[in-house]
């Protein structure tokens, strides 16, 4: 995919760090020494977790080169590295193993969630939060599908590409709660209050949108496309009376503790 844009991710900083924020609040652990934190961004989500743990020893770890600089740049006290998030490996265990919004971007759950708490030291835990696969009516993701079926976007697209997936609540407890001595599983659907459908669009474009727009190398195509989905998002998303738009997500949470 192409590169990440910090500044776009960060224009909606505060929605996007509520959700770690309730995560971190929920995991049942007082001192941790070593956290780790999968896919730091631009280290929003790890500020989070220096705030909650201020003695502990934090990395920040990401694949994008553009995103740690940024994160760098940062006050956050923590490490930070560049690693792909499907072969990461640290030396030793860890006390928290923790992902904000991260985790979607990386196939195969069904190998990848036990491998992460495998690498959890007994008694820590793996936290993570992820977006829900919400494609029901009212999704940005079902607008989404209205817009590339058209036929000039469905020439472009005749292979569709891979969207984040994640799984169920119930196959994240198959997998987890034979290898946990405790597990604490739940779904949040957010409303975030945005200025419009052109918000929404924004906010897509920096993370779920990013492999459609990859197959768009024309920029007048791109916008083109984005405005389609713009219309498409008014009429999935209309105006309040104060003209804001209400723009519900839905994330799912687990927190598994090492035995």
């Amino acid at each position: 995919m192409g590169a990440w844009e910090p500044s776009r991710y960060l224009r909606y900083e505060e929605e996007r760090t509520r959700p770690c924020i309730d995560l971190v609040r929920r995991i049942d652990l007082e001192a941790p020494r070593r956290i780790v934190d999968l896919g730091c961004g631009p280290g929003n989500s790890t500020a989070v977790l220096r705030d909650r743990w201020p003695r502990a020893h934090l990395t920040g770890i990401d694949s994008s080169s553009e995103m740690l600089a940024r994160a760098r740049a940062s006050p956050v006290d923590a490490t930070w590295k560049e690693a792909d998030l499907r072969t990461w490996s640290p030396r030793g265990k860890m006390d928290l193993v923790f992902s904000n919004a991260a985790l979607q971007w990386v196939p195969d759950h069904q190998t990848l969630i036990p491998r992460l708490l495998d690498r959890v030291a007994s008694g820590g835990a793996l936290a993570f939060q992820v977006p829900a696969n919400d494609e029901r009516p009212g999704s940005w993701r079902a607008a989404l599908a209205r817009v590339v079926h058209r036929a000039r976007w469905r020439a472009r697209f005749p292979r569709p590409p891979a969207l984040p997936r994640t799984e169920s609540l119930a196959t994240y407890y198959e997998l987890l709660a034979p290898r946990s001595r405790r597990l604490d599983l739940w779904d949040t659907q957010y409303v975030h209050i945005m200025d419009g459908p052109e918000a929404i669009v924004d906010w897509v474009r920096g993370t779920g949108l990013r492999p459609w727009l990859d197959r768009l190398s024309d920029e007048r195509e791109r916008a083109a496309f984005l405005a389609d989905l713009g219309r498409s998002f008014a009429r999935e998303y209309p105006a309040r009376s104060d003209d804001r738009t209400l723009f519900p997500f839905l994330r799912r949470f687990v927190v598994a503790y090492a035995r």
